[in-house]
């Protein structure tokens, strides 16, 4: 039988079978690429961690390079099971739940479930004598997605470090929330007051004060009040959920 190639027909044909060998081709791609997306994630997220207790991604590779080898995957995930020691997934009031691996958590899913439903991941590290308690983020920017880690002392009060991420804050305003003299700013600041009761974060258009380590107020980006906003009420929102367990953690 002869196709007519001019014919209504015959384009459709074709068309059709054009787009199930590009269906097919981008359903292959897409599975066999679909591991190393995953892991660069995973490794993403434990180099995210270990930057916030001190060790970078400069501190990593000299590291590597002290011992001959090349800053891969592997060796990424073997710093980061030395470091932290202790991984736990918590119920909203501070109770370890089992069975849940705390790595694995989607905090975008946890944020659509009520708070007394949620699963709250944490991770304890030790480097250089000291403890660490890091508590993992996720927010509403201006444009979208935020999120972050953040890093407190062994007091469960000073922060030691945090780190931010965003899927389409604008370059040069919102988007410097990434940057680091942005995120060193938090350093030293404490969450609770004297009293013992959470306080948590203000960001404040044109403080200057950043001096003071106690009175909870950082200054906020230029021209980004509403990304800035959006941080303040993703650390505030995160971390008062681990206070039950930090009072318990206080009291033992």
């Amino acid at each position: 039988m002869k196709f007519d190639r001019n014919s209504n027909g015959y384009t459709l044909i074709f068309m059709t079978v054009l787009l199930a060998v590009v269906a097919v081709a981008l359903s292959g791609a897409f599975t066999f690429f679909k591991p190393f997306h995953e892991q660069n994630k995973r490794q993403e997220k434990m180099t995210d961690i270990l930057y916030i207790i001190g060790l970078d991604q400069a501190r990593l590779q000299k590291a590597a390079q002290s011992k001959g080898l090349s800053l891969n995957y592997d060796l990424i995930q073997k710093y980061f099971n030395q470091y932290i020691i202790k991984q736990l997934t918590l119920d909203n009031q501070g109770n370890p739940v089992q069975g849940i691996n705390a790595f694995e958590i989607n905090l975008k899913r946890e944020l659509a479930k009520p708070a007394a439903e949620q699963h709250y991941p944490l991770f304890i590290a030790r480097y250089n004598g000291k403890t660490y308690y890091i508590i993992p983020m996720y927010g509403k920017g201006l444009w979208d997605d935020i999120w972050g880690y953040i890093a407190l002392e062994d007091d469960m009060n000073t922060i030691h470090g945090i780190k931010f991420g965003h899927k389409g804050e604008t370059p040069g305003l919102g988007a410097n929330i990434t940057e680091k003299w942005f995120e060193d700013r938090f350093k030293g600041e404490k969450l609770f007051d004297p009293n013992g009761q959470f306080t948590g974060i203000d960001i404040v258009k044109h403080w200057k004060d950043e001096t003071n380590k106690n009175d909870h107020k950082i200054d906020a980006i230029s021209g980004a009040t509403l990304t800035s906003n959006g941080v303040k009420a993703m650390i505030n929102e995160r971390v008062k959920h681990y206070v039950p367990y930090f009072n318990k953690l206080k009291k033992q």
